[in-house]
């Protein structure tokens, strides 16, 4: 494994489990087997490392998303697929969706370049507007209703992973509540 892989590994083990403010580069460096300087190397600041880790995990998520929906020719089964691909990546890698959560909830999220955000958001908003414009779905605010679509899979992930559920009751309780907030935008 290449050291800037290692350092990735070891910050996201360790912001998860510490916070970003409770964990120093210098624990980082550590625990990935690497010098202090070599991790500056690579990441300049802890601010870029925490970024580059955020834009790296969420493009992991986003290229799993993707893949589930190629293919599908109405809204309702690309946003059906694209909910169900990012809680199935969400139980699969707890990890890193605790990351994700973490960092979403973080003024670290003002750090991102609004282009980088567009990017990872513009093929979802994209449909959402097609939807509204064929009156598939309500016509509300575009950035509410993604906010509804992102809250309720972040919700639906912690209820999920609070209980021991099986992998069958696990799948419907995805279909259950992307019923449910269908419902709501159509």
């Amino acid at each position: 494994m290449d050291k800037r892989k290692r350092i990735l590994e070891s910050a996201l083990k360790l912001f998860v489990e510490f916070g970003f403010h409770a964990t120093p580069t210098s624990k980082i460096a550590k625990e990935a087997g690497i010098a202090n300087g070599t991790l500056f190397y690579f990441f300049p600041t802890k601010d870029d490392l925490v970024i580059a880790l955020y834009l790296d995990i969420k493009s992991q998520m986003m290229a799993n998303a993707a893949l589930e929906i190629e293919n599908k020719t109405t809204l309702k089964e690309v946003l059906k697929d694209y909910y169900s691909a990012s809680l199935n990546w969400a139980i699969k890698h707890k990890t890193k969706f605790r990351f994700i959560e973490q960092f979403t909830n973080s003024p670290y999220l003002n750090k991102i370049a609004e282009e980088e955000i567009q990017a990872h958001i513009q093929p979802i908003y994209k449909l959402l507007k097609q939807g509204i414009k064929n009156r598939v779905i309500q016509k509300l605010d575009i950035d509410m209703i993604f906010a509804m679509l992102s809250g309720h899979t972040f919700s639906i992930n912690q209820y999920i992973i609070t209980k021991d559920f099986s992998k069958n009751k696990q799948a419907k309780v995805i279909d259950d509540t992307f019923e449910l907030l269908w419902k709501m935008l159509t």
